[in-house]
C-alpha cells in the first residue's frame, strides 16, 4: 500500500437509503480488514461531513468519521440500522462529462472529498450505495488518474446498495428481500382488512424507477393486480410515452368488476412507485426532487392519488360507492431486522471487497455475486456509460419473472366504460 512498515488504513463510507444488511456489509469487510492488520475507519453520515473538509482544518472523530474497534463488529451482522450512519449527498454533482474533471470550480465537491481522504491519511476506500454512489465512487477513481504520479492514491471499491434490486451488474442486492418480506406481510394485513370490509387498497411500494420490489411484494403478499413501470405500454400509454392516467383508471376499475362478477367485492392493487415519474407533467409539476435530481415519491403519494380516481371512475360506471383507500409502504422495511439471505449476501459482498483490494489489488471495480455468492469484480466503466450516469436495470417484460407476476394476480376481464 501507499506507506510501507505503517498500518493500511481503509475507509467504509455507507451512503443513499438505507438497507436491511447494511451492518452485515461493514461487518464482514472491517472484519477481514482488521485482520489483515488494516485500521479501518467508518466516514460518518455519508459523504455529508467529510464534504465540507478543508485543507489545514482538524477532521474530528464522533463527528467527521469513527475507527470502528474489534467491539464494535459484536453481534453487529444482524443489527438493524446503519453502524456509521448515512445521508444523501452528491459531491460530483457539478460534473457531467469527465472533462469537467479539469474545472476546478466543478470538481471542487470532489476535491475536498479526495483530500479529506488523504488527511485521514487512507490507502483505500470501501464504498457502499446506489447508483448516485457508484457514480461518485467512480468519479474518485476517474479524478485521482488526473492527479500528477507522486499525489497520493485512495483506491476505490465499490458494493451495490438499493433495497430495489434495479442494479445492473448483480442478481440481486442485499436488503431486496428483507423489504420484499417486510412489505408483503403489510400487505397480507390489508388484505384481510379487505377481506372483513369488503374494500380495495392501492398500495404503492418503494422501489424507485423499476417494478422488482412491487413485483416480489405482489407475489409474496398475494396481491391480486401489479403494475410496475415495465407494464406502461398499450393502451396504458399516451403518445408522448407517459401514463394515458384515463386507461390506467379504468385497468383497475376493470379488476373491481371482473372480481364483482365472481362474488369477490375486495381486493389489493400494487403499484410501483417508480410510475410517479411517468404521470402526465401537470400531475407531478413542483415535486420535491433529490439532491441527484430524482422525484421525491413520499410527496406525490401515487396510492392515495389512483384510489381516489379509481373510486370515483367506479362510481361513475356502476353508479355504486366503493371503499378504495391509498397507501405506501417502504421506508418501514428499510431498517427491519434482516432476512437470512441478505446477511449471506451483505456478508460475502463485505468480504468481497476486502479481497477486491488486498487479494486482487484491484481499483475501480464494483463486488458483485452471481449463482451460489460466487464473487466476481465489475469495473467501473462497464457500469458507467459515457454521460456518467447509470443503468436502470428494468424487468423484462415477458420474462419468466414477469410473468409470474402477472400469472399469479386475477385475470382481469377488459370491461369498456
Amino acid at each position: 500500500m501507499t506507506n510501507p512498515g505503517k498500518k493500511p488504513r481503509v475507509g467504509i463510507v455507507f451512503a443513499g437509503g438505507p438497507a436491511p444488511a447494511a451492518n452485515a456489509v461493514i461487518a464482514a469487510a472491517a472484519s477481514a480488514c482488521k485482520r489483515a492488520g488494516c485500521e479501518v475507519i467508518g466516514l460518518l453520515q455519508g459523504y455529508s461531513r467529510i464534504a465540507d473538509y478543508s485543507p489545514g482544518t482538524d477532521l474530528l472523530a464522533g463527528f467527521h468519521y469513527r475507527v470502528i474497534e474489534n467491539r464494535d463488529l459484536r453481534g453487529l451482522r444482524n443489527a438493524r440500522g446503519i453502524l456509521i450512519g448515512t445521508a444523501r449527498s452528491n459531491p460530483g454533482g457539478d460534473i457531467k462529462t469527465l472533462a469537467d474533471l479539469d474545472d476546478p470550480a466543478k470538481h471542487a465537491g470532489l476535491k475536498r472529498v479526495y483530500e479529506g481522504l488523504c488527511a485521514l491519511e487512507l490507502d483505500a476506500l470501501i464504498s457502499i450505495g446506489g447508483d448516485g454512489t457508484l457514480r461518485t465512487a467512480n468519479l474518485l477513481y476517474e479524478y485521482q488518474r488526473l492527479l500528477p504520479k507522486d499525489a497520493r492514491r485512495v483506491r476505490v471499491v465499490h458494493v451495490p446498495k438499493t433495497i430495489d434490486n434495479d442494479y445492473g451488474g448483480i442478481d440481486f442486492t442485499f436488503g431486496f428481500f428483507t423489504a420484499v418480506d417486510v412489505m408483503a406481510k403489510e400487505l397480507l394485513n390489508l388484505r384481510a382488512d379487505a377481506i372483513a370490509t369488503q374494500s380495495y387498497y392501492i398500495v404503492s411500494t418503494m422501489g424507485r424507477r423499476a417494478g422488482w420490489l412491487a413485483y416480489g411484494v405482489a407475489v409474496a403478499g398475494e396481491a391480486h393486480l401489479v403494475i410496475g413501470v415495465e407494464d406502461i405500454a398499450g393502451n396504458l400509454q399516451s403518445s408522448d410515452g407517459r401514463i394515458d392516467l384515463e386507461a390506467f383508471t379504468d385497468h383497475i376499475v376493470d379488476l373491481f368488476v371482473t372480481r364483482e362478477k365472481h362474488g369477490k367485492h375486495y381486493g389489493t392493487v400494487v403499484l410501483a412507485e417508480g410510475l410517479a415519474e411517468l404521470l402526465p407533467e401537470n400531475a407531478i409539476a413542483g415535486a420535491p426532487r433529490d439532491p441527484y435530481g430524482n422525484i421525491s415519491f413520499s410527496n406525490v403519494d401515487l396510492g392515495r392519488m389512483i384510489a381516489s380516481r379509481t373510486s370515483a371512475r367506479y362510481k361513475q360506471r356502476t353508479g355504486k360507492s366503493l371503499k378504495v383507500t391509498g397507501v405506501q409502504l417502504g421506508y418501514e422495511s428499510r431498517c427491519a431486522a434482516p432476512h437470512g439471505f441478505d446477511v449471506l449476501l451483505g456478508s460475502q459482498l463485505g468480504l468481497g471487497a476486502y479481497r477486491a483490494l488486498f487479494e486482487e489489488g484491484l481499483d475501480g471495480v464494483m463486488v458483485s455475486t452471481s449463482g451460489q455468492l460466487s464473487l466476481r469484480y465489475v469495473p467501473f466503466d462497464n457500469l458507467i456509460d459515457a454521460n456518467l450516469t447509470t443503468t436502470v436495470r428494468f424487468i423484462t417484460p415477458g420474462s419468466d419473472f414477469h410473468q409470474m407476476a402477472q400469472q399469479l394476480a386475477t385475470r382481469v376481464e377488459p370491461q369498456g366504460s
